[in-house]
């Protein structure tokens, strides 16, 4: 975790990215040289500084993860400022809005899949994700074993993570429909727009495509839309250019009708997730989720599958639990 904390007068902010310590090396350069001393009330234009800064450093990667973590802050400061919710802030269109569990690490026994699976289920969850792709020929068994862990109401998605060729993957397609497999995220590197677009013309009725989560940029999302790659766009606003980055992305997929769905990080997300229109669900990650709690007050459980803001507590809601994140290296 890459975290920035602003403070105009008394008020103080967060935001943050998930990425490698030289992000925050960068992270705290930008800051330096054009987020202190500016008004926090001009936000747009502070942005502008920031993006044509990293211009020549390349506007994806590490660059723009790090104007993702600060534009998160000056997201929350603004709110605080105001007195107000982020969510709020940005113009409420739900009060809450639904989650799926994510975890199901290929890494895990067969055993492990249920339970973590199966645990979210009985929680109220309506909505799980497993990964595959590291032993493709046992992808078929392991998506029994959450079917039969997670029952027939709770609907089961599939993250691949790019591993699987155009072929192979339509296969797996019609072979989890089986067992009710409704989206499969990434079949392919998520690059591939044309495979990405193979597979959606040939995967089984009411099977969702799903990508986005490595998309840093505007036009990004846009060549993926454009091209039909996907049935629903992910976003992650800890890479896309921070809340603003995601708002781009939000007012993308109204213009081309197709839904939305924020990828990990998902205190970074309820707010925003909770004001835009397309949005239709967000990721609870398991490693996220636990280190945001770890990290924060305020962090807002779900209850029967849904994450609801509170709207008591101005910006995110979130205040750093400093001793707790001590323990880990933190550096401030």
């Amino acid at each position: 975790m890459v975290l920035v904390q602003l403070e105009c007068g008394s008020t103080h902010a967060v935001g943050y990215t998930y990425a490698d310590k030289a992000t925050s090396v960068l992270a705290h350069k930008l800051l330096q040289e054009f987020v202190i001393g500016s008004d926090a009330l001009c936000h747009g234009a502070t942005l502008q500084k920031l993006l044509r800064a990293i211009r020549n450093l390349g506007e994806t990667g590490i660059a723009i993860m790090a104007v993702s973590a600060i534009d998160n802050a000056m997201w929350d400061l603004r709110a605080r400022l105001a007195g107000l919710p982020l969510v709020s802030l940005l113009g409420q269109v739900r009060s809450s809005i639904s989650v799926y569990g994510s975890g199901g690490f290929t890494t895990y026994t067969d055993k492990q899949l249920a339970k973590q699976l199966g645990g979210w289920a009985e929680q109220g969850f309506s909505m799980v994700k497993m990964k595959i792709g590291s032993e493709p020929e046992r992808d078929p068994e392991r998506v029994i074993a959450a079917r039969h862990a997670i029952g027939a109401d709770c609907k089961l998605f599939v993250d691949a993570n790019g591993a699987f060729t155009v072929t192979q993957a339509i296969e797996l397609a019609h072979c989890f429909a089986q067992q009710s497999v409704c989206w499969f995220e990434e079949p392919v590197s998520s690059d591939n727009l044309v495979g990405l677009d193979q597979i959606r013309r040939r995967a089984p009725l009411g099977m969702d495509i799903a990508a986005g989560e490595y998309g840093y940029t505007a036009w990004y999302f846009r060549r993926m839309l454009d091209a039909q790659a996907v049935t629903i766009l992910q976003a992650d606003c800890t890479r896309c250019g921070g809340i603003s980055g995601f708002l781009d992305a939000a007012s993308l997929c109204w213009a081309h009708n197709v839904p939305l769905s924020s990828h990990c990080g998902p205190s970074m997300h309820l707010h925003v997730c909770c004001a835009v229109p397309r949005a239709i669900h967000m990721e609870f990650f398991h490693d996220h989720a636990r280190i945001e709690r770890m990290f924060f007050d305020g962090f807002c459980e779900p209850r029967n599958g849904q994450m609801t803001p509170d709207l008591s507590r101005s910006g995110m809601g979130l205040e750093l639990k400093v001793k707790d994140a001590e323990k880990f290296g933190l550096s401030l």
